[in-house]
């Protein structure tokens, strides 16, 4: 089954960020020249605030393997985590990411 661009499945991937969202989730994109300047400065924020604090995250990737540590950096297609090893992770691999300690208090359900 192919995944297509049409109303109603950008709606659904709309309406799943929006819950991503709300429960301190980010959702990554690779880089998409269709991604609005708005979307794009978020994200780029989001993550240099995360680099600055160095912050503890935990990476969800889309085969459901979790990675913890640090962003180290960061580029239009991957983020490289400072962990038990360092390690570099094409953001399309990405399915969600969180700070380590949000998952006990958000009740994290799929």
């Amino acid at each position: 089954m192919s995944t297509d661009a049409t109303p109603s499945n950008i709606r659904t991937q709309a309406s799943t960020r929006s819950r991503s969202a709300a429960i301190s989730h980010l959702r990554l994109s690779a880089y998409d020249p269709e991604q609005t300047s708005a979307q794009h400065q978020a994200e780029l924020f989001y993550l240099q605030k995360q680099i600055q604090a160095q912050t503890p995250m935990v990476v969800i990737l889309e085969d459901g393997e979790q990675i913890e540590g640090c962003i180290e950096w960061y580029d239009r297609n991957a983020l490289k985590l400072r962990g038990r090893q360092k390690t570099l992770i094409y953001k399309s691999a990405i399915k969600y990411m969180y700070k380590v300690g949000d998952a006990g208090r958000q009740g994290l359900r799929d």
